[in-house]
């Protein structure tokens, strides 16, 4: 319904509902005056019609008819009694002369011969017993209501007579229908007068309801603007100050949840854990970035997808059918990918905000856990298997001197010379631990300073070359003549550079090449040791920088590595600001790549790497 339309609808009808009850009213208090005051007019105009018969009847009595006229013998009136009656008829009342008997002997009006017997009138009876009677009844004789009043007169030497006097109701009628005109007409300006008030009444009070309705709709749409009270103290303007507190309340209430909301939204929104809410109908009613991240959802799901259709974990989808199922806590792990496999750990928790029960999850990227409990395994079997080599050679041919071979000069050189080697690797990779644990524990002393890019490079292939060249292999150097100088400390870039190199070395089959060069965009330096070996697998390039990790075990034992070099460069590069990657191919070569900032004069400091 249009608000126009209604606003008319509700004017109208609290008009007509007003209207209707006040001529309800109206009637329902008039008819009751009416009866009530017809019926007492009506009581006081016969009673003073009473008394009027009988001041005339006492006036009769006083001056009685002639007793010699009254022979109830003869109907037919003397002119003494027709002479009485016309003066006791002049007062404006009729005058009936009736014998004992009941038979009209004279009357003012009608002929007593057409009358009939009055023995059984009640006024007649009464008179005669008690001296007097009164009734008011229907004449026949003149067809007309009448007040009777009827008194004993008693007559020497005969039976009494009942002198009657009877006045007619028509005056009394017609002053009782006056009084009901004059009521009823007054009645109507009552009504015509109260009627317009009532008109105007309605209409302000339909205007006023119409602008509280008119401002429940705005607060019902959100906007909680006050309205304006009227100033006319009566419940409406209590209504609407009542209005107005409820909807500041619920404005700021709203104002309050909305925030709440939306730093709850953001919260969860910048959460890398992903945290869904599922409802009892296994249907998800809340979904954060992270969580559609985690599953490799393009997008968040919308509000009201199945469970089942979103998640392919069945771990996950088992997990919040137990807690529906009425566990408190259930957790569980879950992985997704399968080149590059990652854990996270998966809470469902129950939630009964409402009266429906519902789930919410949480998932936590556990990878890197995951991957440093291996590292951490493989560092340990590493460690235990690096020592353990070197340490059963040199107790093995130590036991063989002991055992007589000191006596045999020929190979009693060979086995100390295996001993001294052993040795040797043993103290390499106490040595590399000793750094590698130095770095963990943020204790690496870099003294940084301005170093030419060129020249290090210079170095550290002039240091190379004499192993390139057994192995046969071309090292070269690309670099442009314009490369500025970068802040680092000179020995540990040497060693970043010579560990590339040396591996580069290693790797590379007879008669290959080695090139290194260099690049910068202005704010750093990007160093590349590019050759032409064996290169390495996909799947293995994401963890050569680990400790002891070893593409091709046998081949790195054989040239002497202790497989930290790498992990060694790595470390290294990023306690200089910089960052180390590797591009390879399998039968093609590989790149590593690291980077160093380029000096600024802030750079040059002694300092400890964190």
């Amino acid at each position: 319904m249009a608000p126009g339309i209604f606003s008319r609808h509700v004017r109208l009808n609290l008009f007509w509902k007003l209207g209707s009850a006040f001529v309800a009213l109206l009637i329902a208090v008039l008819l009751p005056v009416d009866y009530y005051a017809e019926r007492t007019l009506r009581r006081d105009y016969e009673r003073a019609g009473f008394e009027q018969l009988t001041s005339i009847a006492r006036i009769a009595l006083a001056s009685p008819p002639p007793v010699s006229s009254l022979s109830t013998t003869s109907r037919t009136p003397s002119p003494a009694l027709r002479e009485w009656l016309a003066k006791m008829a002049a007062s404006g009342v009729r005058v009936t002369v009736i014998t004992s008997e009941g038979l009209a002997l004279a009357d003012s009006q009608s002929d007593p011969h057409t009358m009939e017997n009055h023995a059984e009138r009640p006024e007649i009876r009464e008179a005669l017993a008690n001296g007097d009677g009164l009734s008011l009844r229907h004449s026949v004789t003149i067809n007309r209501d009448l007040l009777y009043y009827a008194v004993r007169f008693s007559v020497p030497g005969g039976p009494p007579v009942v002198l009657r006097f009877a006045l007619p109701v028509r005056a009394v009628n017609e002053e009782v229908w006056a009084f009901r005109s004059r009521l009823w007409f007054s009645s109507l300006i009552v009504f015509l007068v109260t009627g317009m008030a009532s008109l105007l009444i309605s209409r302000t009070f339909a205007r006023r309801v119409e602008r509280l309705q008119f401002f429940s709709r705005r607060v019902a749409e959100g906007d909680f603007r006050p309205i304006d009270a009227d100033r006319y103290g009566d419940a409406l303007e209590a209504l609407a100050v009542s209005l107005n507190d409820s909807a500041a309340h619920l404005d700021r209430a709203i104002r309050t949840l909305t925030e709440e909301r939306n730093l709850s939204a953001a919260i969860l929104g910048s959460m890398v854990e992903g945290v869904a809410i599922v409802n009892s109908a296994e249907r998800l009613l809340f979904a954060n970035e992270g969580f559609a991240g985690i599953l490799e959802l393009d997008s968040p799901p919308q509000p009201g997808s199945s469970l089942v259709e979103v998640v392919r974990q069945t771990e996950l989808i088992e997990a919040v059918r137990d807690v529906l199922k009425g566990a408190p806590r259930v957790e569980a792990e879950i992985i997704t990918g399968t080149l590059r496999r990652r854990f996270f750990a998966a809470t469902v928790a129950s939630v009964k905000a409402t009266e429906n029960s519902g789930a919410v999850v949480v998932l936590h990227d556990i990878t890197d856990l995951r991957k440093l409990e291996r590292v951490r395994r493989d560092f340990v079997a590493n460690v235990s298997h690096e020592f353990k080599t070197p340490l059963t050679a040199i107790q093995g041919f130590a036991e063989t001197l002991l055992a007589g071979a000191m006596d045999d000069p020929q190979n009693r050189v060979r086995f100390l010379q295996i001993i001294l080697e052993h040795s040797q690797r043993l103290a390499r990779l106490t040595d590399d631990l000793l750094e590698l644990s130095k770095m963990d524990a943020d204790r690496l002393d870099l003294e940084v300073d301005r170093l030419s890019a060129s020249q290090v490079v210079q170095s550290c292939v002039e240091t190379t070359q004499r192993l390139a060249n057994e192995k046969h292999l071309r090292v070269s150097i690309n670099l442009p003549p314009s490369l500025p100088d970068i802040a680092g400390d000179r020995r540990r870039i040497a060693e970043v550079l010579q560990n590339l190199l040396d591996n580069a070395i290693q790797y590379t089959p007879s008669g290959g090449e080695i090139v290194v060069s260099a690049s910068s965009d202005g704010q750093e330096v990007t160093f590349t040791v590019s050759d032409t070996g064996i290169g390495i697998p996909q799947v293995d390039q994401p963890r050569i920088f680990e400790r002891f990790y070893r593409v091709d075990v046998a081949r790195s034992r054989e040239v002497g590595g202790t497989g930290l070099g790498l992990s060694i460069a790595k470390h290294l590069v990023e306690a200089h600001g910089g960052r180390v990657w590797v591009e390879s191919e399998v039968g093609r070569g590989s790149q590593f790549h690291f980077t160093v900032p380029v000096f600024q004069p802030q750079h040059a400091a002694f300092r400890t790497a964190r």
